[in-house]
């Protein structure tokens, strides 16, 4: 069962069990998830409800700000999907921002040395571990009712998920992975086949040797390599390949080809 804390933090668990997304992660454990761009809290509703067990608020590329993180952390914390949000670079007031609001982990995009990578680990943890500046008054420590629990709790608890993303980056990626406090080495297919000059195609000898050495580089240091799958149907070679930290799809996508799908069989049917 799932540790718990004396009085659970906002948003770090359902029914009174804390959302250990990285005791998974560590155990090995497959997790899906799944990205949400649009920064709806309907939609981020919607997919949590579904049963994934974690979700990617997205501030790179999606349309919310850190205003809507809020609301779609409220949004799904009655569901059993843990919360980690992409923030737009490894500056520790990002993930400081996301922490206090509640979110269980964040990923650190176009990661592609050991200096930053570590410099997002420290913006993760309190000193002495790290650097994240302490509050009271914020919605993970419960607006002060719940500081010291969940300090300590962050400090072992929390998900760091590091974007490689770039031929330096993989060529840096056993460095990371042996960095304390980096959990997930997560392969972005589209930046990093760009970046080769391979744009998309994901079969070529290249790609695929890059992918084979983050999972090596995860897998020599106990992290777990992770992927945003380029289609669903790839699944069974990223598996194969040692993958654990798997994404597929996100809300906008998802709505997308839903409604071009429901409209095209609705043509079809009065045969335009």
């Amino acid at each position: 069962m799932p540790s718990r804390l004396s009085r659970p933090c906002y948003s770090l668990s359902v029914d009174g069990q804390v959302k250990e997304l990285r005791k998974r992660v560590q155990a090995g454990e497959t997790v899906l998830g799944c990205f949400l761009s649009l920064g709806s809290p309907l939609t981020a509703e919607i997919v949590a409800s579904a049963g994934w067990d974690w979700l990617m608020l997205d501030l790179e590329h999606g349309s919310g700000m850190e205003r809507e993180v809020l609301a779609q952390l409220q949004a799904v914390e009655h569901t059993g999907a843990a919360a980690v949000v992409r923030v737009e670079s490894n500056a520790r007031q990002r993930a400081h921002r996301v922490l206090d609001l509640g979110a269980h982990g964040v990923m650190f995009p176009r990661i592609e040395t050991v200096d930053e990578a570590r410099a997002a680990v420290a913006g993760m943890r309190y000193p002495p571990e790290g650097l994240r500046g302490v509050a009271f008054s914020n919605r993970a420590c419960g607006f002060g009712s719940r500081t010291r629990e969940y300090m300590a709790w962050s400090q072992t608890g929390l998900t760091t998920v590091i974007q490689i993303e770039s031929e330096a980056a993989v060529a840096n990626a056993e460095a990371i992975a042996a960095i304390d406090g980096v959990d997930v080495l997560f392969v972005g297919p589209s930046d990093l086949s760009h970046g080769m000059g391979i744009f998309q195609q994901f079969g070529d000898p290249r790609y695929v040797s890059a992918v084979r050495a983050v999972a090596a580089a995860a897998k020599a240091h106990g992290k777990a390599p992770g992927i945003l799958l380029p289609k669903p149907d790839d699944l069974p070679f990223y598996l194969s390949e040692g993958y654990t930290f798997i994404a597929s799809g996100n809300d906008g996508v998802l709505l997308n080809n839903a409604s071009r799908g429901l409209l095209q069989g609705l043509r079809r049917t009065l045969g335009k």
